[in-house]
């Protein structure tokens, strides 16, 4: 059994990237269905005072450290992890695996064709690469989008439907869908298709994506509000001890 870091609750797989791809990898030879999350500080925040959301992140076979925020909270409370393992770079880096392998990619999520200029987008690096189906995510009965992905036979699922929706999605469904691993991914359908731009890769390499964020749309202030009340909370304990 992995020995797992607690940040506030949040019981994430202290892991590189390469690590983390490595792990992504064997649960896709698994038979068991499986489900990884990408919780960046807004989320860890939720979880610290939603303890049914916190059981659902806690019950994933990999919990990724996706955020700056969660990287030095874990370092206040002196409990380090190795690095940010953001969500988008972990589903990048994953295609290459699952175009090798032949896997069945399904993509799930964000607003009505933006799945599909996102599956345009990998087959242009990856032209073997099975991207099964799509669907986006306004549908109204999940039945629909769990018979679809069956349907499609899908070995992963990227599953875009934003926190906590999709978190709760893939413990729910997981039993009844004949996948191998669905990833929660918040917006990384519209990061991958362009019609959301990441931050330029200095602001990324200094951890300032969240500021970038918050200049490209204001509206997002109240969410990233936890952000700094997360790393309040982390020192908080530390001083607690």
């Amino acid at each position: 059994m992995r020995v797992k870091t607690d940040v506030l609750g949040v019981l994430y797989d202290n892991v590189t990237m390469q690590e983390a791809l490595e792990r992504g990898a064997a649960l896709l030879e698994a038979d068991a269905p499986a489900y990884c999350v990408t919780p960046n500080a807004e989320m860890a925040y939720e979880a610290l005072h939603d303890e049914a959301f916190r059981a659902v992140l806690n019950g994933a076979s990999l919990v990724l450290p996706d955020g700056a925020g969660v990287v030095l909270g874990a370092k206040i409370l002196k409990t380090p992890l190795k690095q940010k393992v953001a969500g988008i770079e972990f589903a990048q880096n994953l295609l290459p695996i699952l175009e090798e392998t032949g896997k069945h990619l399904f993509l799930l999520g964000s607003k009505p064709g933006v799945a599909e200029l996102a599956a345009e987008k990998m087959l242009q690096k990856h032209p073997k690469l099975c991207v099964c189906g799509t669907m986006d995510g306004y549908f109204k009965d999940d039945s629909e989008a769990v018979a679809r992905i069956n349907e499609a036979r899908a070995d992963v699922v990227f599953v875009c439907l934003g926190a906590p929706k999709q978190e709760y999605f893939m413990q729910k469904h997981a039993p009844e869908l004949n996948v191998h691993l669905m990833i929660g991914l918040g917006g990384t359908l519209d990061g991958i298709a362009g019609t959301v731009k990441r931050a330029p890769r200095w602001m990324i390499r200094l951890q300032l994506e969240w500021l970038y964020r918050l200049i490209k749309q204001p509206s997002r202030l109240g969410r990233m509000m936890r952000l700094p009340k997360f790393v309040f909370a982390a020192i908080k304990k530390r001083m607690k001890g």
